[in-house]
């Protein structure tokens, strides 16, 4: 049954953004599965029906029986081999065909294509999002959700309904009967379904509630192991301990509040369930006893009692399940589905290759505060291959101005551009490739040393990596790497984010994948800080090879930065307060001349070096 697996694309792209209601957002994850989930719904609504079939076939059998066993199989030759199909091969296939859309369709694929869709709208969202939460709670909530929806999907189409088809067949097969029997049954449920609008509601919100707190301690969990270096040179190992003790308490608190609610729904099922063979095979025994049914009607309500007796445990089950798992849908959608911060506009586009320009149009920035950080009215214009320095305090406003250049976060006001068109005018790809930063603090991946230096360009390929990494002085170092799997060299992995690396071994890969990009506009952020005094001279001579051509911004505090740049430009409390060359600002006093006296050594020796 191959042709099941090809129902829908796991990997369907969703239109626009997921809705921030919960019948919406589902449709939003679902678009594109609904001939696979109504296929499913149908044929479990037939294998459902056919309980209600096999009680009525026992029913026959046991009344035609009764009715004499010399002429059974003459007259009732042709319904047994009929009753003999229905068990033999129509009831099975509809079973084997359930399963297949179930297993095959619905549960692999369905998983597949919510992860894409909540992992492809969470890759689009602005720093500003990933900044505010745990990376691992992020993670954790598109499992659960994904994880969710799935389950929910499957046990709507497959087991609600088979059950409601069952109930209907078992309730026209009693009533067929005899009406009283069906008045019996439906009196049951009545009380059946009462029990359940009291309970589900209920277990959904503390489903919720669990779902929050279980994503709460893996949040915690990921960030202790994430920064163990830290806790280990602090010597915190308990005070981290005590932070998962509390986050599992908390989650335990949670996990008990809906157990207990659970506990008590589904005692109360247990006595109904007791109760419907009682009342039912016990009606059928007294209207027996009247004259008013049939051997046959006695068979066919013990089977439907027994059956729907054991069903509706299993039914309360599965509902309970689905409410705790819409819960968990409501808690993940509440985290993943709000709009990005940065789009793109409708007339965004893509451009030709940048020349370098690049003007700060009176830019106000402050992280969404109403004071303190971020820039406030930054001017400033860079011509195309001119190296311009940023220096200043820290707080001054010189990192978040490089932030704003790639669109990491949108400006509030005044604006950017990028040969003279406002950077918002491009698609954010198309913005990015022209832009290679490099940060003080580098970012790798777990993943080989070739894959995290072809980040740069990945179509360049593997020649072109090793003569950028040639380049960036990080090839020798990288032909000795060898990883816990035995890969060596260009094929080692680095381990999550580059902890085998020195720090100066990380800042020379992630030059080499900014030399690889070759894009027109390089953005350093302090790039050889990391670097020991050896070093820190190869990598210079690649940085100058590096920004021959290019526009370049830099935040600097260190000569080798400085020196090789045609402007410095001085900010503080998020504005352009000097600018010009060292020695003009060192005449000027102020804010760069009490920098330079503070600095201990790492500007001596400027003449020498800009030499």
């Amino acid at each position: 049954m191959q042709w099941t697996e090809r129902l829908f694309d796991p990997y369907a792209a969703a239109d626009g953004a997921p809705p921030g209601e919960i019948g919406p957002f589902a449709r939003w994850l679902l678009a594109d599965t609904w001939r696979a989930v109504g296929l499913l719904a149908v044929v479990a609504s037939l294998v459902g029906a056919s309980e209600a079939m096999v009680a009525w076939l026992i029913g026959w059998i046991v009344d035609a029986a009764a009715a004499g066993a010399d002429r059974f199989f003459a007259e009732q030759g042709p319904l047994l081999v009929a009753a003999a199909l229905f068990f033999l091969v129509i009831r099975p296939g509809l079973m084997i065909l359930s399963s297949a859309l179930s297993s095959r369709s619905l549960g692999p694929g369905l998983f597949h294509l919510c992860i894409w869709r909540l992992h492809n709208h969470t890759l689009g969202q602005s720093l500003r999002f990933f900044e505010d939460d745990f990376t691992g709670r992020l993670a954790q909530k598109q499992m659960q959700t994904a994880n969710a929806l799935t389950d929910t999907v499957n046990e709507l189409t497959n087991s609600i309904g088979f059950a409601i088809a069952a109930a209907a067949g078992a309730f026209a097969a009693l009533v067929a009967a005899d009406l009283r029997l069906g008045l019996v049954m439906a009196a049951w449920l009545g009380v059946y379904f009462m029990l359940v609008r009291h309970f589900l509601p209920r277990i959904r919100v503390l489903a919720q509630r669990r779902a929050e707190a279980r994503a709460a301690l893996s949040g915690q969990l990921v960030d202790s192991l994430s920064h163990m270096a830290t806790v280990k040179l602090f010597a915190h190992a308990g005070r981290e301990a005590e932070a998962a003790r509390g986050a599992l308490a908390r989650y335990r608190e949670a996990a008990l509040a809906f157990g207990r609610k659970v506990q008590a729904f589904r005692a109360l099922l247990a006595i109904l369930a007791g109760v419907l063979p009682v009342v039912l095979i016990g009606t059928a025994l007294w209207l027996w006893s009247a004259g008013a049914a049939s051997v046959g009607v006695i068979a066919i309500a013990g089977f439907l009692a027994m059956r729907l007796s054991q069903m509706s445990g299993w039914i309360s089950f599965t509902a309970m399940g689905i409410f705790a798992n819409v819960g968990v849908v409501e808690d993940g959608m509440a985290t993943l589905s709000p709009p990005h911060e940065v789009t793109d506009r409708a007339d965004a586009a893509d451009g030709s290759r940048a020349e370098g320009a690049i003007a700060y149009d009176n830019v106000v920035f402050r992280y969404g505060r109403p004071r303190g950080g971020g820039l406030t009215g930054f001017k400033l214009a860079i011509a195309p291959g001119e190296k311009v320095a940023l220096v200043g305090r820290s707080g001054a406003g010189k990192s978040t101005a490089l932030a704003l250049l790639p669109r990491l976060y949108d400006v509030e006001s005044g604006r950017i551009s990028l040969d003279g068109a406002d950077i918002r005018s491009f698609t954010q790809d198309h913005l990015r490739r022209q832009i290679a930063f490099v940060t003080q603090e580098t970012a790798m991946f777990n993943r080989s040393a070739l894959d995290n230096i072809l980040y740069g360009r990945p179509e360049a390929g593997r020649n072109a990596a090793i003569a950028a990494a040639e380049e960036a002085a990080a090839d020798e170092f990288i032909r000795g790497l060898e990883d816990h799997k035995g890969r060596r060299g260009y094929d080692a992995f680095l381990g999550e984010r580059g902890v085998k690396l020195s720090g100066g071994q990380r800042q020379r890969i992630a030059l080499a994948r900014a030399i690889l990009k070759d894009a027109p506009v390089l953005a350093l952020d302090e790039a050889t800080a990391a670097l020991d005094s050896e070093t820190e001279a190869q990598v210079q001579r690649a940085l100058e090879r590096l920004m021959a051509g290019r526009t370049v911004v830099a935040i600097a505090h260190r000569l080798s930065t400085i020196a090789r740049m045609d402007r410095i430009v001085v900010m503080d409390g998020g504005r352009v307060v000097q600018e010009g060359d060292h020695a003009t600002l060192l005449a000027q006093g102020g804010i760069y001349a009490d920098l330079w006296a503070h600095q201990s050594g790492g500007f001596i020796g400027l003449d020498e070096a800009a030499e």
